[in-house]
């Protein structure tokens, strides 16, 4: 796993080492950058199940401005803290050992561009998305990158709008816009 583009482009990243876990490959997230490109520049940036922390990372290394980053597990928070200090990003990146929810109920910040990557089949989608709205954590022209399992949830929802959607082998990138016609 690598920073595709930007300023940091080519360096690797920690991984996870024997865990049951489900990185983002780097061609869907090229793919999925690609799809969100006008959106990335001076962005306010938030991920809520951060995992390795590789979409703000790579979000930042496309010119970001500052990325906040949530993760309930510790090996997750350890591994987001490895990779920002790696890559020299701890003054651009707040780290938070905290679920989703709890975020969205706790913290009255709004973001530019909001990465939903939870557990495939796990019920987190609707249940997110909806307190995302609810909560009004996204700007006035925010987005939601969604990565969702090809028989999760990834349609529509009130208050958001699909922009975009693509299929890659099992997953699917959802764009959701608040303020789209």
């Amino acid at each position: 796993m690598r920073i595709i583009s930007g300023s940091r482009k080519g360096q690797k990243l920690f991984e996870f080492n024997g865990m049951d876990i489900r990185p983002t490959t780097d061609r869907v997230r090229e793919s999925m950058f690609n799809l969100i490109m006008d959106f990335v520049y001076d962005a306010n940036v938030l991920d809520l199940f951060g995992g390795s922390g590789a979409l703000s990372l790579e979000a930042l290394s496309r010119g970001a401005k500052k990325a906040v980053i949530c993760d309930i597990d510790i090996h997750s928070i350890s591994l987001i803290k490895k990779n920002a200090e790696k890559l020299r990003f701890c003054d651009r990146v707040i780290i938070k050992k905290i679920s989703a929810m709890d975020f969205l109920k706790e913290y009255r910040d709004s973001f530019d561009i909001i990465f939903l990557d939870p557990p495939y089949n796990k019920g987190f989608i609707r249940p997110v998305i909806e307190g995302v709205v609810a909560s009004d954590k996204l700007s006035k022209d925010g987005i939601i990158v969604l990565e969702s399992d090809f028989i999760d949830e990834h349609g529509e929802f009130d208050g958001i709008k699909i922009l975009k959607q693509r299929k890659y082998g099992r997953s699917y990138i959802t764009i959701y816009q608040r303020g789209v016609d």
